[in-house]
């Protein structure tokens, strides 16, 4: 067993682990290559022996290397190909009105039904998440000081949480005041004050393709239509593609994930960040920034959010700690930027006021160092499911089917062969006791018949793999 390390080392020794796996990915290092050496990687790295060592052990743990006697560490050969990925979206480039969700309220049904193995959502495992610490500190708070407790929390909200908000946000490269951030009953809720600020039913909204349902539901339900443009599964929506649906229609918002878009998992590059920026300043069009998943970054490096390159106060920041801490607290957060005393004023006319416990819960757990901790298992525990899940889809999935390469996040896109309908691989899943996201579900115009989205959110057990097979082999039907 590895000996413990301290926080710090920690992040040393991941950033070390995280860089040789992906050369080990992207096929800079291949089978039967010698890694560097413990010593010269130390030297280069400005790091000790022993935390290259500890990056090292965790590689091999994986069985992505190999130690031979006397030899050094070597690549180790593939037990599996990883499957092709998906290439660019191809959209119709016209809007649409989005249609009722049904599809995706009985796939919310699903999450309630305890005999599912349950792919179909993207929902963090409990067992992940820290509730007895934010339960004891809330308990806590309420004991000491029982009026913050049970009192209105009117815009912009929290102090506490909007200051702890405002000193993460120095990580991906935003100043903000905590006077500049108003709380939301979660990323949703501040996603849709942020349309409402800035677009009226009847408005055309940019959005990626695919992309997350209820992002599609929300606009379908303010009256306004949504525009899909392609986007890339590694590097996110086309700017090319954006420019030239902007010289064609008259485009009031863009809604975008720039940090792993979910279903895709993608990160735009922070050159396409800053122009995305520029470009839509430019025209005067507001950026929606959906930062949900900023903080379940696999590499060593946070993404910095599109929000950092604005100046003229036209990107909304949305988040919340619901992917991360709490989906049942419903704390999230709004950065407004210009539009800030018309989001205000939507929050208190729609809900008043947040919850008032679990945001000072959230703001002590953060206060008190809690959070980053937390961080670095979960960020451990997503990147291996997500590569557990990948290889199973590999090993069951049709010939022909392609898989993501997310960046961050707890979500995978499969598009399989065009001879197999997700939605009919939806009821017949269910059937065989397991749930998943049917790739029309993703699509204002209902494409992406062929794909799938997975969680990869719950821990792997026998069970989650055995679903995996059954529903490989459930595709491979389909295909006749």
């Amino acid at each position: 067993m590895a000996p413990a390390i301290a926080p710090a080392d920690e992040t040393l020794y991941m950033r070390i682990f995280h860089r040789i796996a992906l050369m080990i990915e992207q096929g800079t290092l291949r089978p039967g290559d010698r890694v560097p050496s413990v010593r010269k990687l130390s030297r280069q790295e400005g790091v000790s022996v022993s935390t290259v060592l500890q990056a090292y052990t965790q590689l091999e743990a994986r069985g992505l290397i190999e130690a031979r006697p006397q030899s050094g560490f070597y690549v180790r050969p593939r037990l599996w190909a990883p499957p092709a990925e998906p290439g660019m979206s191809k959209p119709s480039g016209k809007a649409t009105p989005v249609s009722a969700g049904e599809l995706t309220l009985n796939i919310l049904k699903a999450v309630r039904n305890p005999g599912l193995v349950a792919l179909g959502t993207a929902i963090p495992s409990p067992e992940l998440l820290p509730t007895q610490q934010l339960n004891r500190m809330m308990a806590s708070i309420g004991r000491r000081d029982q009026s913050a407790g049970n009192s209105y929390d009117v815009p912009p909200g929290a102090l506490q949480l909007r200051v702890q908000v405002a000193r993460r946000a120095l990580d991906y490269g935003c100043l903000l005041a905590p006077d500049d951030i108003v709380t939301a009953t979660g990323c949703q809720k501040a996603l849709n004050l942020g349309l409402r600020a800035v677009a009226c039913p009847g408005d055309t909204i940019a959005e990626e393709s695919p992309t997350y349902h209820g992002i599609l539901q929300m606009i379908g339900a303010l009256g306004m239509k949504a525009l899909e443009i392609p986007t890339h599964p590694r590097d996110g929506v086309s700017l090319d593609a954006l420019e030239y649906a902007m010289d064609r229609e008259r485009i009031a918002a863009c809604l975008f994930t720039p940090t792993f878009n979910n279903p895709l998992g993608c990160a735009m590059p922070d050159e396409n960040r800053k122009e995305l920026v520029k470009m839509l300043a430019g025209r005067g069009i507001p950026l929606i920034e959906d930062d949900i998943y900023g903080d379940i970054a696999f590499g060593p490096q946070r993404p910095r959010a599109a929000k950092s390159y604005d100046t003229e106060g036209l990107v909304l920041l949305c988040d919340s700690f619901s992917k991360t801490l709490a989906p049942g607290y419903r704390v999230g957060w709004c950065a407004p930027g210009r539009f800030q005393k018309k989001v205000e004023h939507l929050k208190f006319t729609n809900t008043i006021a947040n919850a008032t416990l679990p945001a000072l819960a959230i703001a002590e757990f953060l206060a008190t160092g809690g959070y980053e901790h937390h961080l670095r298992r979960v960020r451990r525990v997503y990147a291996e499911q997500v590569g557990l899940m990948t290889a199973a889809v590999a090993a069951s999935f049709p010939d022909g089917t392609k898989v993501t390469r997310p960046q961050g996040g707890h979500v995978l896109w499969i598009e399989m062969p065009g001879k197999v309908d997700s939605l009919e691989l939806f009821h017949q899943a269910l059937a065989a006791k397991v749930s998943i996201a049917p790739g029309p579900l993703f699509s204002a115009k209902q494409k992406y018949r062929n794909c799938v989205r997975l969680n990869c959110g719950t821990p792997w057990t026998e069970a989650v793999e055995g679903a995996i097979k059954t529903l490989g082999m459930l595709a491979k039907k389909q295909m006749g």
